[in-house]
């Protein structure tokens, strides 16, 4: 996953591919996942992560053998934001202050 180049957000994947090939707008989606329209905004917009919880509300609604799994959508949300976190730590030298334990 480290040689990945700037991983979608998940959310992409939703707003751009699950939601038009359901024919479903944000209003309908949100209400059949059990969230507010706001909440899936940010997430389709990419001013939200996958939570947990929002990962199993996935799976319940799309169901494991069409894609939703948890997992699928944490792993996706994990590579996003650690690339995220790698630009940000490398372009702050966040990182400078932290040695490699000796072998």
């Amino acid at each position: 996953m480290s040689g990945m180049f700037n991983p979608p957000h998940p959310g992409l994947t939703l707003r751009e591919d699950v939601l038009p090939a359901l024919g479903l707008g944000v209003g309908e989606a949100a209400a059949q996942l059990g969230v507010d329209r706001v909440t899936l905004s940010k997430v389709l917009n990419a001013r939200a992560g996958i939570s947990p919880l929002m990962a199993l509300r996935l799976e319940r609604w799309l169901g494991r053998e069409r894609g939703g799994a948890a997992e699928v959508w944490l792993a996706q949300q994990a590579a996003y934001d650690l690339w995220q976190a790698r630009q940000a730590a490398g372009s702050q030298d966040a990182l400078a202050r932290v040695h490699a334990l000796a072998a």
